[in-house]
């Protein structure tokens, strides 16, 4: 039990403190994943078939999508241009937001977030209405991802460990998130107030490469493949401290999923011991306070990367957002 403490706090905080570690996060939770499995006694030849077999899914729809990304941007640079012509400006940002929320269970969280930094370099648009975009986007992607075990390694762990088929999370958490995803599209009306501007955020607007393409996808393997080993290396832990804790209380422990990535804390504490109703509470706490801060899921990461958001100024709008969403759940899913 010692140990698997000690990997924990090693794998929640290494990546804020070490620079190496972070920039090596997929080789980083593969070892550590390999260390729970050992020192927990779940390492096996079933284990080892199931991290090598789990992450090609997922894997296949990041490079496939990756790739239909890159022949058909500048098609979908001039449609958007086209679109932006024939419809308001609050319309069509409320549906980009809708729409990348739900087709990114299909096209992974990954690519969704690609597409979304593409739409944002086409839009002449001030950088606060930017901002508030891709910080709205991030949530809708984020959850909408998690519907599909390819959407996003959240998901793809999630189901390995449950060990059930490709829309149980459709079914459990799919009502509650197909109409946040839509909310979070109206917001967008309101708390977007886009103005015509040259000066929005500043990004590179460049065609990813083959190499980074590819680099990309064996990276998703690795880190989905890292996280299988470290989600059941855990089990003796979450079977001893995790399962007898209230939906609610784990409701509310996920707020850390802020700034820490929820796929890792969804490996830690996710168990086929709990009941539907305490995995839903897990999920939901993971996935939307998820979006608060840029470290807390995928989409966040590569959006503020490509286009140069500052955690401060992420923070600034996504804070207040994910706090007012998450006591929204709370009273509708754990209180009503």
């Amino acid at each position: 039990m010692i140990g698997l403490v000690i990997i924990l706090l090693l794998v929640l905080f290494l990546p804020f403190f070490v620079k190496q570690v972070e920039h090596n996060l997929e080789v980083f939770l593969f070892i550590m994943g390999i260390a729970a499995a050992s020192i927990s006694g779940m390492m096996s030849l079933h284990l080892v078939e199931k991290a090598l077999v789990d992450p090609i899914n997922i894997t296949l729809a990041v490079l496939i999508a990756g790739l239909l990304c890159k022949w058909l941007q500048v098609p979908l640079e001039k449609s958007i241009l086209f679109l932006i012509k024939k419809m308001s400006m609050p319309i069509f940002l409320a549906l980009t937001v809708i729409i990348l929320g739900l087709v990114s269970s299909i096209i992974t969280a990954i690519i969704a977030a690609i597409v979304l930094v593409i739409i944002i370099n086409v839009l002449p648009l001030d950088r606060k209405a930017e901002v508030r975009l891709t910080v709205l986007a991030c949530f809708s992607i984020g959850l909408g991802a998690v519907l599909t075990p390819i959407g996003e390694p959240l998901s793809t762990i999630t189901i390995s460990k449950l060990d059930e088929d490709f829309f149980y999370l459709f079914r459990l958490i799919g009502p509650e998130v197909i109409p946040a995803v839509i909310i979070f599209g109206l917001l967008t009306i309101f708390l977007v107030k886009p103005v015509e501007s040259s000066c929005g955020l500043e990004s590179e607007q460049k065609t990813e490469s083959y190499k980074e393409i590819l680099i990309r996808s064996v990276k998703i393997y690795l880190f989905v493949m890292g996280l299988t080993f470290l989600g059941h290396g855990f089990e003796p832990l979450i079977n001893e401290y995790i399962i007898g804790l209230p939906p609610a209380l784990l409701y509310w422990i996920n707020m850390i999923s802020a700034i820490l990535d929820n796929a890792t804390l969804a490996a830690a504490e996710i168990s086929p011991a709990m009941d539907s109703e305490t995995i839903q509470a897990v999920l939901l706490g993971l996935i939307i306070s998820g979006g608060m801060l840029i470290p807390g899921n995928i989409p966040n990461i590569i959006a503020a990367g490509k286009l140069n958001i500052t955690s401060k100024e992420w923070a600034r709008f996504g804070l207040p957002v994910g706090l007012i969403t998450m006591a929204a759940y709370f009273i509708i899913l754990l209180v009503m």
